[in-house]
Protein backbone atom coordinates (compact mmCIF):
# COMPACT_ATOMS: atom_id res chain seq x y z
CA UNK A 1 0.00 0.00 0.00
CA UNK A 2 1.89 3.04 -1.24
CA UNK A 3 -0.89 5.57 -1.83
CA UNK A 4 -0.89 7.96 1.15
CA UNK A 5 2.80 7.52 1.97
CA UNK A 6 4.10 8.33 -1.49
CA UNK A 7 3.78 12.13 -1.15
CA UNK A 8 5.38 11.96 2.31
CA UNK A 9 8.26 9.88 1.01
CA UNK A 10 8.72 12.25 -1.91
CA UNK A 11 8.67 15.24 0.44
CA UNK A 12 11.25 13.62 2.72
CA UNK A 13 13.44 12.76 -0.27
CA UNK A 14 13.28 16.40 -1.46
CA UNK A 15 14.09 17.70 2.02
CA UNK A 16 17.03 15.27 2.27
CA UNK A 17 18.28 16.34 -1.18
CA UNK A 18 18.17 19.97 -0.07
CA UNK A 19 20.08 19.22 3.14
CA UNK A 20 22.64 17.09 1.31
CA UNK A 21 23.15 19.91 -1.18
CA UNK A 22 23.56 22.44 1.64
CA UNK A 23 26.14 20.24 3.38
CA UNK A 24 28.05 19.81 0.11
CA UNK A 25 28.05 23.56 -0.44
CA UNK A 26 29.26 24.12 3.12
CA UNK A 27 32.13 21.74 2.41
CA UNK A 28 32.98 23.34 -0.91
CA UNK A 29 32.59 27.02 -0.19
CA UNK A 30 31.80 27.50 3.45
CA UNK A 31 29.00 29.47 5.03
CA UNK A 32 28.69 32.11 2.26
CA UNK A 33 28.13 29.40 -0.38
CA UNK A 34 24.85 28.29 1.17
CA UNK A 35 22.07 30.30 -0.42
CA UNK A 36 18.58 29.10 -1.29
CA UNK A 37 19.38 29.55 -4.99
CA UNK A 38 22.67 27.61 -4.84
CA UNK A 39 21.15 24.82 -2.74
CA UNK A 40 18.18 24.45 -5.08
CA UNK A 41 20.48 24.29 -8.11
CA UNK A 42 22.75 21.73 -6.43
CA UNK A 43 19.75 19.61 -5.37
CA UNK A 44 18.22 19.83 -8.84
CA UNK A 45 15.01 21.30 -7.43
CA UNK A 46 13.11 24.50 -8.04
CA UNK A 47 14.03 27.46 -5.83
CA UNK A 48 10.59 27.38 -4.25
CA UNK A 49 11.35 23.94 -2.80
CA UNK A 50 14.08 25.31 -0.52
CA UNK A 51 11.83 28.04 0.86
CA UNK A 52 8.98 25.56 1.26
CA UNK A 53 11.02 23.28 3.52
CA UNK A 54 13.21 25.94 5.18
CA UNK A 55 11.71 29.33 6.03
CA UNK A 56 15.01 31.19 5.97
CA UNK A 57 18.66 30.78 5.11
CA UNK A 58 19.43 30.62 8.82
CA UNK A 59 16.95 27.75 9.21
CA UNK A 60 18.52 25.92 6.28
CA UNK A 61 22.06 26.43 7.63
CA UNK A 62 21.03 25.25 11.12
CA UNK A 63 19.55 22.05 9.71
CA UNK A 64 22.59 21.50 7.49
CA UNK A 65 24.90 22.05 10.48
CA UNK A 66 22.86 19.54 12.48
CA UNK A 67 23.22 17.02 9.68
CA UNK A 68 26.95 17.68 9.36
CA UNK A 69 27.45 17.26 13.12
CA UNK A 70 25.52 13.98 13.02
CA UNK A 71 27.72 12.66 10.20
CA UNK A 72 30.87 13.79 11.97
CA UNK A 73 29.91 12.23 15.29
CA UNK A 74 29.13 8.94 13.54
CA UNK A 75 32.54 9.06 11.81
CA UNK A 76 34.23 9.91 15.11
CA UNK A 77 32.62 6.95 16.86
CA UNK A 78 33.59 4.62 14.02
CA UNK A 79 37.22 5.73 14.23
CA UNK A 80 37.40 5.52 18.02
CA UNK A 81 35.62 2.14 18.08
CA UNK A 82 38.09 0.62 15.61
CA UNK A 83 40.90 -1.64 16.79
CA UNK A 84 44.40 -0.33 17.30
CA UNK A 85 46.32 1.91 19.68
CA UNK A 86 44.40 4.95 20.89
CA UNK A 87 47.02 7.46 19.65
CA UNK A 88 46.62 6.00 16.15
CA UNK A 89 42.84 6.25 16.33
CA UNK A 90 42.97 9.82 17.63
CA UNK A 91 45.41 10.75 14.88
CA UNK A 92 43.08 9.19 12.30
CA UNK A 93 40.42 11.69 13.36
CA UNK A 94 42.71 14.47 12.21
CA UNK A 95 43.05 13.04 8.71
CA UNK A 96 39.38 12.93 7.74
CA UNK A 97 38.00 14.67 4.65
CA UNK A 98 39.50 18.18 4.69
CA UNK A 99 36.62 19.91 2.89
CA UNK A 100 34.09 18.42 5.31
CA UNK A 101 36.23 19.47 8.27
CA UNK A 102 36.54 23.04 6.98
CA UNK A 103 32.75 23.26 6.70
CA UNK A 104 32.28 21.88 10.19
CA UNK A 105 34.82 24.13 11.86
CA UNK A 106 33.63 27.21 9.98
CA UNK A 107 30.10 26.67 11.23
CA UNK A 108 31.36 25.88 14.71
CA UNK A 109 33.15 29.25 14.85
CA UNK A 110 30.17 31.00 13.25
CA UNK A 111 28.02 29.63 16.09
CA UNK A 112 29.82 32.09 18.36
CA UNK A 113 27.94 34.87 16.56
CA UNK A 114 24.68 33.01 16.00
CA UNK A 115 22.79 31.87 19.11
CA UNK A 116 20.63 29.55 17.00
CA UNK A 117 23.73 27.52 16.10
CA UNK A 118 25.18 27.41 19.62
CA UNK A 119 23.04 24.47 20.73
CA UNK A 120 24.19 22.53 17.66
CA UNK A 121 27.82 23.39 18.49
CA UNK A 122 27.24 22.13 22.04
CA UNK A 123 25.86 18.89 20.63
CA UNK A 124 29.12 18.52 18.70
CA UNK A 125 31.27 19.23 21.77
CA UNK A 126 29.24 16.97 24.07
CA UNK A 127 29.24 14.20 21.46
CA UNK A 128 33.02 14.42 21.09
CA UNK A 129 33.44 14.29 24.86
CA UNK A 130 31.19 11.22 25.09
CA UNK A 131 33.11 9.43 22.33
CA UNK A 132 36.45 10.24 23.98
CA UNK A 133 35.16 9.10 27.37
CA UNK A 134 34.16 5.76 25.89
CA UNK A 135 37.50 5.37 24.11
CA UNK A 136 39.53 6.25 27.22
CA UNK A 137 37.52 3.82 29.32
CA UNK A 138 37.79 1.05 26.72
CA UNK A 139 41.56 1.45 26.52
CA UNK A 140 42.07 1.56 30.28
CA UNK A 141 43.17 5.20 30.56
CA UNK A 142 42.18 6.67 33.92
CA UNK A 143 40.16 9.81 33.39
CA UNK A 144 37.97 12.35 35.09
CA UNK A 145 35.68 14.79 33.25
CA UNK A 146 38.47 17.40 33.33
CA UNK A 147 40.81 14.89 31.64
CA UNK A 148 38.28 14.33 28.87
CA UNK A 149 37.94 18.11 28.36
CA UNK A 150 41.74 18.42 28.33
CA UNK A 151 42.09 15.73 25.68
CA UNK A 152 39.14 17.06 23.64
CA UNK A 153 40.55 20.59 23.71
CA UNK A 154 43.98 19.35 22.66
CA UNK A 155 42.46 17.19 19.91
CA UNK A 156 40.33 20.09 18.64
CA UNK A 157 43.34 22.41 18.50
CA UNK A 158 45.36 19.84 16.60
CA UNK A 159 42.37 19.14 14.36
CA UNK A 160 42.03 22.80 13.43
CA UNK A 161 45.78 23.16 12.82
CA UNK A 162 45.85 20.03 10.68
CA UNK A 163 42.78 21.10 8.71
CA UNK A 164 43.64 24.76 8.24
CA UNK A 165 47.44 24.72 8.13
CA UNK A 166 48.12 21.22 6.77
CA UNK A 167 50.60 20.55 9.57
CA UNK A 168 52.44 17.21 9.60
CA UNK A 169 50.40 14.48 11.25
CA UNK A 170 53.47 12.98 12.94
CA UNK A 171 53.79 15.99 15.25
CA UNK A 172 50.11 15.72 16.17
CA UNK A 173 50.46 12.01 16.92
CA UNK A 174 53.45 12.68 19.19
CA UNK A 175 51.46 15.35 21.06
CA UNK A 176 48.46 13.06 21.52
CA UNK A 177 50.70 10.21 22.70
CA UNK A 178 52.30 12.51 25.26
CA UNK A 179 48.89 13.67 26.52
CA UNK A 180 47.64 10.10 26.93
CA UNK A 181 50.86 9.20 28.75
CA UNK A 182 50.36 12.15 31.10
CA UNK A 183 46.78 11.06 31.81
CA UNK A 184 47.96 7.54 32.60
CA UNK A 185 50.65 8.80 35.01
CA UNK A 186 48.55 11.29 36.91
CA UNK A 187 47.44 10.46 40.42
CA UNK A 188 43.79 9.60 40.88
CA UNK A 189 41.64 12.59 41.89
Amino acid sequence: MTGPKTPQKRAQARRNAILDAAVTLLEEGGFPAVTHRAVAARAGLPLAATTYYFASRDDLVAHAFTRLVGHELAALHAILDAPGPLPDRLTAILTQDRARQLGLWELYVHAGRDPALQAIARTWTDGCDAALTTALHRDGHPHAPADVRFLATLLNGLWIETTVEARPITAARATLTRALHALTLKSPP
